[in-house]
């Protein structure tokens, strides 16, 4: 069973804030990784690419954990561990991630033969502070 977002939550999501995603080498061992994310206001949506060593985690192991922060502050915190529910295809999320990130309508590191993926993570449990 998922957990529910809080407005607070959605709202700190929809800011341009620090996320860590945590994924599951085969071993077990942790991977962690820096990125950009928003929400659709039930789910965390993050963007990355085909091939990269946390697609591959995710792909064999749905679990995951972000760590979010503000830019302004460490104390404005928000923890989720969850579960991937969506993965596929798609370009219009890094372009989104890109304006509200550095204001550029179009993601600027497309890589040619590089495709995107949107991924779609269900909260489990999710930690406030600050926000």
């Amino acid at each position: 069973m998922g957990a529910e977002l809080s407005t607070n939550a959605i709202n700190f999501l929809r800011e341009k804030v620090y996320a860590h995603i945590a994924t599951l080498m085969k071993d077990g061992s942790p991977q962690v990784t820096p990125l950009w994310v928003d929400t659709d206001g039930s789910h965390i949506l993050i963007n990355t690419s085909t091939g990269r060593v946390k697609t591959r985690n995710i792909e064999r192991d749905s679990r995951v954990a972000l760590s979010i922060m503000g830019l302004e502050s460490a104390y404005r915190c928000l923890w989720i561990r969850g579960k991937v529910v969506e993965i596929k295809k798609d370009n219009e999320l890094i372009d989104s991630l890109s304006f509200k990130y550095t204001g550029h309508p179009t993601y600027q590191g497309y890589q040619q033969g590089v495709d995107r993926i949107s991924v779609k993570i269900e909260p489990i449990h999710v930690t406030e502070r600050g926000i």
